[in-house]
């Protein structure tokens, strides 16, 4: 029993202190020790060598490490963000020439609070977070608790994305946790939870339609994890087939990702993304047999309405896609005509390993990075290497070569635009039904200032998939820049209703398109919404401008300058797409009495 008497004593000896805490760890340490436990215990004590030398420049005290592990503290949440990321890339930088096996991957947990200090020792709820949050975090990961992103999230040039609020052993409150991307854009087109969704007033009063419907990721259940993309394929084609009919409301792909981890029951899931219906399944594959489990619920009276299951050889797995959305359709009651489900469906691969190959991509292209998206394009000249005349390989590819553009990846910028126009002109001659090549070729003429030819492309697409909300945000985007922001702002509300879990690219055009209409209280108001605010800032820097706001403008301004410090109006100039000039003077005039 402790001595009360001491108490007092106790207590005049502790001192607090607002701190940023830092937590890194080795991921998959043991199984390298097994392995080659001298190799392992010399690197990565040369990488905490590393760190305890760095760690000086940033303000910050290395306190202690533990073999795989060390404990830092930093006097501003800046610093400690800063450190964490720069230590990630010089690590990647080291792994570049190694072998799989001998790959150093660190994992970061970053907090912000007080904590108790009696002599050299420290204590307190604060650092047991940090803790927590670097145990959470991915190998290569920064990740951070909700207080310190309050404090970096318009400081420093980065992306951050939200992961969720998590409870966390022995921490009695929910800890809101966001990953750090080093290039901002990559959180912003990283379809993700938005913070305080739940609690929202429009999250609460959404109606729920008796016809809406989500299809979850379909769990993968195998011994080759590089087999998992059946089951991805499966859930993607179960949801493009099921938004081909207009009389569904049906949740985007990237909102129904957010519910991978198969923690929340279905039915829970379906609720809080304000759908009726949810179709969950699993995917067992061995050999070249494959079982599908499938059920759909409702979500409303917490029953299953019907379940099954689906035993086929891997080459019929497109039949059995059919089938599988057919039985969806029987069982919600609705009354598609079959010239109209025949006309909508989407013409599968004859090569099976070219299907592999595209999805594969996708998961690169997303991160919009220079580097992944190089490794996308490799994958989708695989797809079309197995199978030329697989379309949807020609559209992804599209993407990139516009991507290559707009980032002033290529020193051929006109050549990178005439392939991405070409090839989805390419994708369109192989599978006139497929809405994806449109949207591309509606995203390629749009770039090349062709606007008549971009908003056919993306009407035909949105025909042919009425459904697809990543469709309504890029044409709601080619509105704005032609002259049309009231619809644009329509149509990117109905994206958002989709896609509730929406990327900051959604705001993002919303706000272009209240600017557009010289509501710059709301353009403010929406960009303000964005996680990852780096490109809205222009859209911010011009709105202050207009409200005589100028010190607020300014200071976007200065913000603007940090994350492109080459920011020029005339380059910006020759990438807006707009229409009519006296759009791009508007906009112009905003930026030049910023400041910029």
């Amino acid at each position: 029993m402790a001595d009360t008497a001491k108490i007092p004593e106790a207590r005049e000896q502790l001192k607090r202190r607002l701190v940023a805490i830092v937590f890194a760890d080795v991921a998959n340490f043991s199984t390298m020790m097994s392995v080659d436990e001298v190799r392992t215990t010399i690197s990565v004590t040369e990488r905490l060598e590393k760190f305890r030398k760095a760690i000086r420049s940033y303000s910050g005290e290395f306190k202690g490490s533990a073999g795989d592990s060390a404990f830092m503290i930093f006097e501003s949440a800046v610093d400690a963000v800063t450190f964490a990321v720069e230590m990630q890339k010089t690590l990647e930088k080291e792994n570049k020439d190694l072998p799989e096996e001998e790959k150093i991957h660190f994992r970061f947990g970053i907090n912000l609070g007080e904590i108790l200090v009696s002599g050299n020792e420290m204590t307190g709820e604060s650092i047991n977070i940090a803790a927590r949050i670097e145990a959470f975090a991915a190998p290569g990961q920064v990740c951070i608790s909700g207080a310190a992103y309050d404090h970096v999230c318009t400081k420093l040039k980065y992306g951050y994305e939200y992961l969720g609020g998590q409870d966390f052993k022995n921490i009695g409150r929910t800890i809101d946790v966001f990953q750090v991307h080093e290039n901002p854009t990559t959180a912003a087109m990283t379809p993700g939870l938005r913070r305080n969704l739940e609690n929202s007033a429009e999250f609460k009063e959404r109606p729920i339609a008796n016809q809406s419907i989500v299809v979850l990721p379909f769990g993968f259940q195998g011994s080759d994890l590089g087999d998992q993309w059946f089951a991805d394929g499966l859930t993607e084609d179960v949801t493009t087939n099921l938004s081909r009919f207009q009389e569904f409301f049906v949740i985007a792909r990237g909102s129904a990702n957010m519910f991978a981890d198969r923690a929340k029951s279905p039915a829970q899931a379906a609720r809080e993304l304000g759908v009726r219906y949810a179709v969950d399944g699993t995917v067992r594959k061995a050999g070249s047999r494959i079982r599908i489990t499938l059920q759909l619920l409702d979500a409303l009276q917490d029953r299953t309405i019907w379940g099954e299951q689906y035993n086929r050889d891997v080459e019929d797995i497109f039949d059995l896609q059919d089938e599988i959305t057919q039985i969806i359709v029987t069982a919600t009651a609705a009354r598609i005509e079959a010239t109209e489900r025949e006309r909508m469906r989407l013409l599968p691969p004859a090569n099976l390993m070219a299907y592999g190959f595209v999805l594969k991509g996708h998961r690169h292209v997303l991160k919009y990075t220079q580097p992944e998206v190089r490794r996308a394009r490799d994958l989708y000249e695989n797809a079309i290497g197995s199978d030329a005349r697989y379309a949807r390989a020609y559209a992804a590819k599209s993407r990139t070569f516009n991507l290559d553009w707009r980032y002033d990846w290529t020193d051929q910028p006109e050549v990178a635009l005439d392939d991405a126009l070409n090839f989805a002109r390419e994708a369109i001659e192989l599978d006139a039904a497929d809405a994806r090549g449109f949207g591309e070729l509606g995203f390629a003429h749009l770039y090349r200032k062709e606007h008549d030819p971009a908003i056919n492309a993306y009407d035909r697409a949105l025909k042919l998939n009425p459904n697809d909300a990543d469709l309504m945000s890029d044409m709601g985007d080619a509105l704005v820049h032609m002259g049309r922001p009231d619809e644009a702002v329509e149509l990117l509300q109905k994206a958002m209703r989709l896609n509730p879990f929406y990327p900051d690219q959604y705001i993002w055009h919303l706000g272009g398109a209240y600017f557009a209409l010289k509501q710059y209280e709301d353009a403010i108001d929406t960009i303000q919404k964005m996680q990852n605010p780096t490109e809205g800032r222009r859209i911010l820097a011009a709105s202050y401008a207009y409200l005589d706001r100028l010190a607020e403008a300014r200071e976007q301004a200065d913000l603007v300058r940090q994350a492109h410090p080459n920011f020029s109006v005339d380059r910006w100039a020759a990438v807006q797409p707009d229409k009519f000039e006296d759009d791009v003077e508007h906009f112009f005039e905003g930026l030049k009495r910023a400041g910029l």
